[in-house]
């Protein structure tokens, strides 16, 4: 059952953007989504950044040139949701740009971070708002655990001191995100991809309306 029954007055979110640390499951969240409510994707393209793989053996030496990658990357995308008109169009999105600094901050020393700062803010002028941020979260050795699963041979050099801190820095940044409706989804026992009844739980939230930031924390399924 991908599409539940949806009462007539509800008024589905027409941009959505999926947020949380990698590992989390949001790019296999995005795509679920978007088959449910028949909306388009717009996703972050890791397999196309050069300088990904070289960044998780070498994070000092390569920060820099990975992070202005993702930013053009993500930016272009942005830009091409402008000029497709977002009244028009209906997406879920498995990144959201304001998010973007928080990684720059992490892996930047103070000069680089200055540089990508100037050229952030040139390129989000004016980017599109979401109706709703669904930000997942799990501890670092869930996140570790499900990226060692999934076996995608550059991310096997992330280290859990790494993802503690990216989790930390997610939880400041969110604590104070005030621009769209915030739904916080605790990802650590639930499976939103693989068991229906998880996802459906997700879906009727969405469908609530939520306003101002709630929180989904439900318990895990026995199936």
């Amino acid at each position: 059952m991908n599409n539940p029954a949806q009462p007539p007055s509800v008024t589905k979110p027409r941009y959505i953007a999926v947020e949380g640390p990698i590992g989390v499951g949001k790019t296999s969240l995005t795509k679920r989504l978007a088959e449910t409510f028949n909306y388009e994707t717009l996703l972050e393209m890791p397999e196309e950044n050069p300088f990904l793989e070289r960044f998780y053996l070498d994070p000092r030496r390569n920060a820099l040139s990975t992070q202005l990658f993702f930013l053009f990357q993500r930016s272009r995308q942005i830009q091409d949701l402008r000029q497709d008109d977002l009244f028009e169009q209906v997406r879920v999105a498995d990144f959201l740009i304001d998010k973007d600094p928080l990684f720059a901050r992490q892996n930047l020393d103070d000069d680089e971070f200055a540089l990508y700062q100037q050229v952030y803010e040139h390129l989000t002028i004016d980017a599109p708002v979401p109706d709703l941020v669904l930000y997942l979260q799990a501890p670092a050795s869930v996140l570790i655990e499900r990226i060692h699963k999934r076996a995608i041979e550059a991310e096997q050099h992330i280290q859990t001191e790494y993802l503690e801190r990216l989790n930390a820095a997610y939880t400041d940044f969110f604590h104070y995100y005030d621009k769209s409706p915030l739904l916080i989804v605790n990802c650590a026992e639930i499976d939103l991809v693989g068991n229906e009844d998880d996802y459906q739980l997700l879906v009727a939230q969405i469908l609530a309306g939520i306003k101002g930031t709630h929180y989904f924390n439900p318990k895990p399924s026995l199936l």
